[in-house]
């Protein structure tokens, strides 16, 4: 069988052809080069995401935006005005009886090392100071020395165990709330005490990153440590306490 001869391409149109699959090569190559900044879909764990109980707000394009929008809150010159003066004393007051409880119940102690997650200007650090709990420190995204140093709480500036004791009241602005457990996990010690502030069965403040409707979901983000009380109580417009024990066996 004759073979048929293709047409031949015009001399013309053989360079315009070669330029035009480099270019094709070439953008290819830089869209596997280029980074994406894309936000990473919150998840907490395969009982919670399932629940309804524990909610992530949608609206963060990046991890660059959530936390933009927390330092909106944060660097705020009239809440910062707020939270230094009029509210100093009050607070601080308010926190010292928290602490004071926790130390007649034994599970806060003069000697305890204690980190205070999400301390803003550092109250909650004031008030552990106040009862005798002087070996005490803050992290926030923005710091305010002495009482409070700069830190992500997704991503703890700190060694493993290095914490007795570690409080918070900001759960609710975590995006990542199954990171935000495992930090406190990993930085604190075993057998040390964890004790959470937060609200249920309502929605929070305008800044927070999630809704949490029972302590269920919360219980189970804790994967090394067991519930030692849940109270009610009155905080800040949170109210509910649960204080977690992180196991002191390093293989449970």
């Amino acid at each position: 069988m004759k073979p048929v001869d293709l047409p031949k391409l015009p001399l013309i149109a053989k360079p315009f052809i070669l330029s035009l699959f480099l270019s094709l090569s070439f953008l290819a190559f830089l869209s596997l080069q280029t980074p994406r900044h894309t936000l990473i879909k919150p998840t907490t764990n395969s009982s919670t995401n399932s629940s309804t109980d524990l909610k992530i707000r949608p609206g963060y394009s990046s991890y660059d935006s959530y936390i933009q929008r927390q330092l909106n809150k944060t660097l705020n010159p009239k809440l910062r005005q707020i939270w230094t003066t009029r509210d100093w004393n009050r607070k601080v007051k308010v926190f010292s009886q928290f602490f004071d409880s926790l130390k007649q119940r034994k599970l806060l102690f003069n000697g305890s090392k204690a980190l205070c997650i999400g301390a803003r200007v550092g109250q909650e650090v004031a008030a552990l100071k106040q009862v005798g709990v002087n070996d005490s420190v803050g992290i926030d995204l923005v710091p305010y020395p002495p009482l409070v140093l700069k830190g992500d709480f997704h991503h703890q500036p700190f060694d493993d165990e290095t914490f007795d004791f570690e409080f918070s009241n900001v759960f609710d602005h975590a995006l990542y709330p199954q990171k935000f457990v495992g930090e406190i996990e990993r930085t604190l010690k075993h057998g040390g005490i964890c004790v959470l502030h937060v609200a249920l069965s309502r929605r929070a403040d305008k800044y927070s990153a999630n809704d949490l409707y029972s302590i269920k979901p919360l219980i189970e983000l804790f994967k090394q440590s067991e519930v030692v009380k849940v109270r009610s109580i009155d905080g800040f417009g949170l109210d509910t306490e649960v204080v977690f024990r992180k196991n002191k066996n390093q293989n449970l």
